[in-house]
């Protein structure tokens, strides 16, 4: 008998352009090609005022060309100064929950050292237990205390989408790729026994790192 997976709206929600590229740009492109709506809400594309430009913004474009992002929108909210802007970070999220109210939202770990994720998380997380169903915390560079529980584990196709992604973002000097792509191969290594690796396809090519929240399950047959 043919089972039917439902086509899920997805909403990831970052503070940062490549975020979410380097966060989970491998599951993002595999809730793509698996059919799923996916949207990004960026809530800054970088410094505001006179000297502000459209560079970070023109690269987030890029990459979501590349993963299949299917709309990448951003927010006003000036770069490292959340803390300031609560009020206008959640009316914010408010609005792009009322877009497509998502099935699954994807966000910032709220313990984390750049306090503009942590602001990001937190916010989102109030939001997502309101308005969606599933939520998971990914995790970035700077996150702390993360325990994952959920491990995304990729193909070389899936890490050559990131990667290409990645690439697209040539103003931010400190995306070293051979630094980021071994991270990733070697992700599922530091948490996953190895006698479960060894039970894992050959194609595996490493794993991004998520813990989920909150899960809802409903009955096979209603």
């Amino acid at each position: 008998m043919t089972t039917y997976r439902a086509v899920l709206s997805v909403l990831v929600v970052v503070a940062h352009p490549d975020d979410a590229e380097l966060s989970m740009g491998m599951r993002i492109r595999d809730h793509v090609l698996a059919g799923d709506r996916v949207r990004v809400h960026c809530l800054t594309a970088g410094h505001s005022g006179p000297h502000a430009t459209t560079t970070r913004r023109d690269e987030c474009l890029a990459a979501a060309k590349i993963l299949g992002v299917s709309d990448y929108a951003f927010s006003p909210i000036p770069d490292t100064r959340f803390t300031d802007h609560r009020g206008a970070i959640n009316a914010a999220l408010f609005d792009a929950f009322a877009t497509e109210r998502p099935d699954v939202v994807y966000t910032h770990h709220p313990d984390d050292q750049h306090l503009d994720h942590a602001v990001t998380g937190e916010e989102a997380t109030t939001v997502a237990l309101r308005e969606a169903a599933d939520l998971i915390h990914f995790r970035s560079p700077y996150s702390r205390n993360f325990e994952p529980n959920l491990y995304f584990v990729g193909t070389p196709d899936l890490l050559a989408a990131k990667q290409a992604a990645l690439a697209c973002f040539t103003s931010q000097r400190q995306l070293d790729m051979t630094v980021f792509s071994g991270l990733t191969e070697l992700a599922y290594r530091q948490h996953v026994h190895h006698r479960v690796i060894e039970r894992f396809p050959a194609t595996a090519r490493g794993a991004e790192m998520f813990r989920t929240v909150r899960q809802i399950v409903h009955a096979s047959h209603p």
